[in-house]
């Protein structure tokens, strides 16, 4: 270990002489631009443009569209860099460059050539979200792992490296984090016995920088026993091993999938890792660390300054790969570091991102019941744990018993699609599901390539509410409160954008972009767009003019029914038959909306 830490010393030494990206951050600061997937590396997603507001965003009319000639799922959103939007596909991850200053001309088109026997080893459906913008270039990480930097101005590769192998299950659906001099990408593949990775690669010509696995010996997950904390706690020698039995870790899951944010005055990046493999958690005794778990790293070194596991021994898929949101507010009079987290066990935590303290940990929906809380006494010997219910624990209920009325479902009460924040307000606008689920592990063997589920799910309506399968909320991550909440039939598969004009955007699964009043919730302006909103919502101007644009393509994990052609209700892990409505309402098509004012 003491060899590691002089090697990580001397990486932090040399490191810092970099610089951040002064181009990047220089885009994000603008908000005529949209640079980033997240809106900011505090992925608060709002934005300061304020033309469109309360009073006239029930004017908005469609300006242009774009279609995308992709069908299946289309998450993530375009990003405007200058003159040029970037639009990006599902797989097989085409990328355009559209030129706003003439009509939205396409200046480029980039189209990947990748086997296409990489589709049936992605899970829930064939997304991508989205494409990343640094020193010039455009990053795009392809389906089967592939990391593209493409020149920004004709679409010329530059760079190119493999980040995992299909083969074994690695495939990717998430975007990249260009930050410093560093682009981080992560690895999807839970679901086949894939162990998870961080890794981060140089944006100059595609080196390897540094990896950190999720488990496994602390060499390899880039921890300091001594230094690295778990609630303030050193996490000690072998800590991303011995929650397991034997080698299990070496296929343990905690996939890397969701999106990362982070802090350039702390020099910290953070994300979560997600669940354990396999779904049956009879096969995994132990805390399983470290899946489920919200990660602090140093961006030059990859070094973990402290972790915190939402979820130990998962029962229930809830993976911890959802944003992190960073604010600053004043918490008992002192103004700290947030990280706020909305999981999908369907807990919000609220953390001193610095420390790693917790602070908040409540539910977001109250019907959420696979725990009774956390323990959030420090002197305790479970501070930090959930208290699980016993009746809803798939791993008390045994191997080949199916658990009912569990609440949330595996997709959780909200899986990827990202929150948004208000700092005039410090109110969270959070797109959530409001479905449970039956569960039922099984015994399954491990062969690479091959899924390692071991489950068999149902899901459906929360029982006893008002029969949808959604909501939209304001939510007080400070008090730990729901403010207000909008019924939603479908589950809100839609990433939110809240601007200071005092409103908020979402999309709906049947198609609709909705405008609602930030602070009291009320539905200012709804739109019927050509298919299901699985997109986040983003924001630019051009030529003095707010524009909103969202991406439209049913599918993802609630949509897999209609975007793979699935019938069989417990396929899609089980979202087919529960979101079986959805084809009553859309249809496939992929298709960029761009909405003004009228003049």
């Amino acid at each position: 270990m003491k060899k590691l830490m002089l090697l990580t010393s001397g990486l932090a030494l040399c490191a810092g002489m970099a610089v951040a990206n002064d181009d990047l951050v220089q885009q994000m600061d603008d908000p005529t631009q949209w640079a980033i997937q997240t809106g900011d590396y505090k992925n608060q997603r709002y934005s300061k443009l304020d033309s469109i507001n309360k009073e006239n965003v029930g004017d908005l009319q469609v300006a242009w569209t774009f279609s995308t000639g992709v069908l299946r799922g289309h998450e993530g959103s375009p990003l405007v860099v200058g003159d040029t939007m970037y639009v990006h596909t599902p797989f097989p991850n085409i990328v355009y460059a559209l030129d706003l200053a003439d009509e939205g001309k396409i200046k480029w088109k980039y189209e990947p050539k990748q086997d296409p026997d990489v589709i049936p080893v992605m899970c829930c459906d064939t997304v991508n979200r989205g494409v990343a913008y640094a020193d010039g270039k455009i990053f795009l990480h392809q389906a089967d792992t592939k990391v593209v930097a493409l020149n920004a101005e004709d679409g010329s590769v530059e760079w190119e490296v493999v980040n995992g192998d299909p083969s074994i299950g690695e495939t990717n659906t998430a975007t990249v984090l260009p930050v410093k001099d560093k682009v981080i990408v992560g690895i999807s593949g839970g679901e086949f016995g894939v162990r998870g990775h961080v890794t981060a690669y140089n944006i100059s010509d595609g080196s390897q920088a540094w990896r950190a696995y999720s488990m496994g010996p602390d060499e390899d997950i880039l921890v300091d026993p001594e230094n690295t904390t778990h609630l303030g706690e050193p996490v000690g020698e072998n800590s991303g091993t011995n929650t397991w039995e034997g080698d299990q870790w070496q296929i343990g899951g905690g996939t890397t999938w969701g999106w990362y944010s982070a802090d350039l005055d702390e020099n910290l990046m953070y994300y979560g890792t997600g669940n354990p493999s396999t779904w049956n958690p009879s096969q995994r005794p132990g805390d399983n660390r470290w899946s489920m778990t919200i990660m602090a790293r140093d961006i030059d070194t990859g070094e973990a300054k402290w972790f915190y596991q939402m979820t130990p021994h998962d029962e229930w898929d809830y993976d911890g790969v959802n944003e992190m949101i960073l604010t600053e507010q004043e918490i008992d009079g002192e103004e700290r570091k947030l990280l706020t987290h909305f999981d999908r066990n369907g807990l919000a935590y609220t953390m001193d991102r610095v420390s790693g303290e917790l602070l908040v940990a409540e539910k977001y929906d109250p019907v959420v019941n696979w725990t009774s809380g956390v323990d959030m006494d420090p002197e305790s010997d479970t501070y930090g744990r959930p208290e699980v219910v016993a009746q809803y624990s798939t791993e008390q209920n045994g191997e080949d018993v199916n658990s009912t009325g569990i609440c949330p479902a595996a997709l959780g009460t909200k899986d990827q699609q990202p929150a948004s924040y208000d700092p005039n307000l410090g109110l969270f606008l959070v797109p959530t599901n409001h479905v449970c689920m039956d569960y039922e592990p099984f015994r399954v063997s491990y062969t690479a390539g091959q899924p390692y589920v071991g489950a068999t799910l149902s899901m459906y309506p929360a029982p006893d509410s008002h029969g949808g399968m959604g909501n939209f909320i304001a939510w007080d991550n400070i008090n730990g409160e729901i403010k207000w909440s909008n019924p939603e039939q479908f589950s809100v598969w839609s990433g939110s954008l809240t601007t200071a004009g005092g409103i908020t955007f979402y999309g709906t699964l049947e198609g609709y972009l909705k405008a609602v009043d930030t602070e009291t919730g009320e539905e200012l302006y709804k739109f019927r767009t050509p298919s299901g909103i699985i997109g986040n919502v983003m924001t630019y101007e051009r030529d003095g003019k707010q524009h909103i644009a969202v991406l439209s393509g049913v599918g993802g994990w609630a949509g897999i029914g209609l975007a793979a052609g699935l019938t069989n209700p417990n396929d899609g892990l089980g979202a087919v038959g529960g979101y079986a409505a959805l084809s009553d309402y859309t249809a496939l098509g992929g298709q960029l909306t761009v909405f003004t004012l009228p003049d």
